[in-house]
């Protein structure tokens, strides 16, 4: 354990620091070099000291799974994934499923279907998974391996483009869990100690499954690299109920219960984010769909709020956010709406007056720039906003929705402090953010006395850096509560 810090620079330019550390808190700040070299103490020399980054929306076990699922992110046609698909397939074994994530179909000249994928892959299931996981494309085979029920007309639909879309797509990838359940733990803390060593100290676990067995097993197997809060959905919530979950109540070690979660809408590359106007030639659902009714909304967050969850609410487009302050509103009680991504300007103030917290993720707007512009034309004023929503009182928080995009702070500060990347002009420059408030944005502590000693030291003060420099900003040393998750230190000494 570690009882100091030496030789800290703080953001801003200010005088080094040194920082005492007793029981998992900060105990003091002082001058640099107040405090003598010596057993269980940190010279940071002279590098930048910051409190500890949160990741405020993931999906950890599918993050920990994406990253070994076939690459279709780049895929810029259904015949080129199809392509990568065959190319998968001539080295799997018979009978194995192929799963492939990330494909945006959005802005395709071709469109997918079940029969491209039954000619690459003839003689084995195929999932592939997009990358606002909304949608699952799949072929014959997969289709009867992992079907769940559809109308007759859905069905027909299906059978022909392969395309499944929410619940019935949730379905689909439930199933494809196959790995034991000490594999996923194992693919679990890889991915979470390659978070610390990205300067993250916690994350709001989203997963779409029961997790608390899960979170009790890699507790009790070791798992310390990351604060976890993990959500509870509708499905699940008697089970909780019955369990005496909350949110807030400690699981073990530095696991607890995050908030009660319902999905109301769809997603943008899906074409399924209920929105106030149609989408162009969308003809199945061309205003996205409303997945969950006010009717059904209000009793559900009601229930979960009395039995003391915290609560959150997925909602893309305009017309779900709407509803979902609407709910709010009626609750008398504030919470978080997840993504918020298309808003009315009218809205903007209700998350301030009804203590609505916005949980943004600012890579998704570099990634469905393009995207929005089709199917939201006239509209991206009003998308992935942030300079309006904190100039309108709103907090909010950042995070990656990872496997959407990396379980990685930097990105997201960086995208909300540039609105650019690759080269590209910047998308709605209007929008961006300071550094510091996007550092607000990503941190639950303050390197101040009694705070917990969640701590980072960077190499660059990310108050000053460029856009590329903060994407891959050099994380030296990361600290959960005085103990270190990551060190990139020549030398450390340990307690």
């Amino acid at each position: 354990m570690i009882r100091a810090i030496t030789d800290a620079r703080p953001l801003g330019g200010h005088a080094p620091i040194d920082v005492t550390i007793d029981g998992g808190l900060i105990t003091g700040i002082h001058p640099g070099g107040t405090v003598p070299a010596g057993e269980g103490v940190v010279d940071l020399e002279g590098r930048y000291l910051l409190p500890g980054l949160w990741d405020e929306h993931v999906h950890l076990t599918q993050w920990a799974q994406h990253r070994r699922r076939l690459d279709l992110s780049t895929a810029t046609s259904a015949r080129e994934a199809a392509d990568r698909v065959r190319d998968a397939a001539a080295g799997a074994a018979p009978g194995d499923t192929i799963v492939g994530a990330g494909f945006r179909d959005g802005l395709w000249p071709d469109a997918p279907s079940a029969a491209l994928l039954d000619a690459a892959a003839p003689d084995r299931p195929v999932v592939l998974v997009s990358a606002d996981v909304h949608c699952a494309w799949l072929n014959s085979a997969a289709l009867a391996r992992y079907g769940v029920a559809l109308s007759d007309a859905e069905g027909a639909l299906v059978a022909a483009s392969g395309l499944v879309r929410e619940e019935a797509a949730f379905a689909i990838m439930r199933q494809l869990d196959a790995a034991s359940a000490d594999e996923l733990d194992r693919w679990v803390a890889e991915a979470a100690a390659e978070a610390a060593a990205r300067g993250v100290v916690g994350v709001v676990d989203f997963e779409m499954r029961w997790s608390l067995d899960d979170w009790r097993r890699r507790v009790a197997t070791g798992f310390d690299a990351l604060r976890v809060e993990f959500g509870v959905y509708p499905q699940d919530l008697q089970r909780a109920l019955d369990a005496g979950l909350r949110s807030g109540a400690a699981v073990g070690g530095t696991v607890s219960v995050g908030p009660f979660k319902v999905i109301t809408d769809g997603a943008l590359n899906t074409r399924t984010a209920y929105c106030c106007d149609p989408y162009p030639d969308e003809a199945e659902h061309p205003y996205g769909l409303l997945t969950v009714p006010p009717c059904d909304l209000h009793p559900l967050l009601a229930r979960a709020s009395e039995a003391g969850f915290s609560l959150a609410v997925h909602a893309i487009g305009d017309g779900a956010n709407k509803v979902a302050l609407d709910v709010f509103q009626k609750l008398g009680r504030g919470g978080r709406i997840e993504h918020a991504q298309l808003l009315h300007d009218s809205d903007l103030v209700r998350f301030a007056a009804l203590g609505v917290v916005a949980s943004v993720q600012p890579e998704h707007a570099l990634d469905d720039r393009d995207v929005a512009e089709r199917f939201w034309p006239g509209r991206t004023r009003r998308a992935f906003l942030l300079r309006s929503l904190l100039d309108a009182g709103a907090r909010i928080v950042l995070g990656s929705d990872a496997p959407v995009a990396p379980l990685d702070p930097w990105v997201a500060i960086a995208a909300a402090t540039t609105r650019s990347r690759d080269g590209r002009a910047p998308f709605h420059p209007e929008q961006a953010i300071g550094p510091a408030e996007a550092l607000a944005a990503s941190t639950r502590s303050l390197v101040a006395v009694g705070e917990p000693a969640d701590l980072v030291a960077v190499e660059t003060d990310p108050l000053t850096a460029s856009g590329d420099a903060i994407r891959g900003m050099p994380v030296a040393l990361t600290m959960l509560g005085g103990r270190v998750t990551h060190s990139a230190l020549p030398t450390l000494a340990r307690a």
